[in-house]
């Protein structure tokens, strides 16, 4: 069982990093793809950023074409790609993972927005109607205990994850 979480997690930092972020996204991935036995099963927790939709009407489902247009994005979606070839790998496309972590990523919009109502007693939104879809840590991670438990159902296949009612504004989340 392979659950491969090391990577450069979103476009900005990809943006400042880019050959680094392309070697741990990308080329490791890749890596790691020679060296699996065949018997190995891989979840792969992949990004919705591989969509690249910009329309707020438009949901994307498993079948949506993936059109990314950041680096990240398109990173994500090689690494997708290449562990798809095997016979023995998912992916799961996740929604804006929030949650508490011993190191809180404040560049998530959840995060953000708790972190700025707590320390400056005060939010701003930029862009107030666009939307994204959410997903707590933990339901991640359920994701994946039900997924190990049921491999043969989850073998060669791609889901979304997120929470069907949570596909928000930044105003409405806020």
């Amino acid at each position: 069982m392979v659950i491969p979480l090391a990577g450069y997690v979103g476009a900005p930092i990809c943006k400042k990093y880019p050959r680094i972020s392309t070697q741990v996204n990308r080329k490791s991935i890749k890596l790691m793809k020679k060296l699996l036995s065949r018997n190995q099963f891989v979840i792969y927790p992949n990004s919705n950023s591989g969509y690249g939709t910009t329309d707020p009407n438009k949901f994307c489902d498993e079948n949506t074409p993936l059109n990314p247009i950041s680096l990240y994005g398109k990173d994500k979606k090689f690494a997708e790609d290449i562990l798809m070839e095997r016979e023995n790998s998912t992916v799961f496309r996740l929604a804006t993972v929030f949650g508490t972590s011993p190191r809180m990523r404040t560049d998530l919009l959840v995060n953000n927005f708790t972190h700025k109502a707590v320390k400056f007693k005060k939010i701003t939104i930029f862009e107030k109607s666009f939307v994204r879809n959410y997903i707590h840590v933990r339901d991640v991670a359920r994701a994946f205990v039900y997924a190990i438990q049921n491999q043969k159902k989850f073998k060669n296949e791609v889901f979304n994850h997120g929470l069907s009612n949570a596909n928000l504004t930044k105003y409405e989340l806020c």
